[in-house]
């Protein structure tokens, strides 16, 4: 066998085994399973964001790392990094921690936007981040939701 013959195969076996690896994942389920408060600094709102990452795939998701930002009417509200490190499991779930901020400037732009709204105190939100992972290989994600504000007035006697 010729030296230019035994190259070509092997060049051709890196690359057919590194489409292997890149086979496409189903994307993760991400959604919002809970908001505490977190104490602020000055002109600035801080909350707990726990998000439920669903993994449809059949292999362990392991992160490094995580980013998150909401988008409510197509501006972003909030945003938040978290260092923190673990796995969803194989056709599984888990339960992530993220603090996120809200500047007093993004707070006053949403309500002012809200204003003209048909008072339904519904919000429609986008949330957008990523999960690093090793080798600096990231999963992101995308989902969308609805909160539903408290009615305000709802206690007149």
């Amino acid at each position: 066998m010729s030296m230019r013959r035994l190259v070509s195969i092997l060049i051709l076996g890196v690359a057919l085994s590194g489409c292997a690896s890149l086979q496409r994942a189903d994307p993760l389920q991400v959604t919002v399973a809970g908001i505490e408060p977190l104490p602020g600094q000055g002109l600035e709102l801080r909350m707990l964001v726990k998000l439920r990452v669903q993994n449809p795939n059949d292999a362990v998701l392991d992160y490094d790392g995580v980013f998150v930002e909401m988008d409510v009417k197509g501006k972003t509200f909030a945003s938040g990094v978290s260092a923190a490190r673990g796995s969803v499991p194989r056709f599984g779930e888990s339960v992530l921690e993220v603090p996120v901020t809200v500047s007093a400037f993004r707070i006053v732009r949403q309500v002012i936007g809200f204003a003209g709204d048909d008072g339904d105190g519904k919000i429609d939100y986008v949330l957008k981040g990523k999960l690093n992972g090793p080798a600096w290989r990231g999963q992101r994600f995308e989902s969308q939701g609805q909160l539903q504000l408290p009615a305000l007035g709802a206690a007149r006697v």
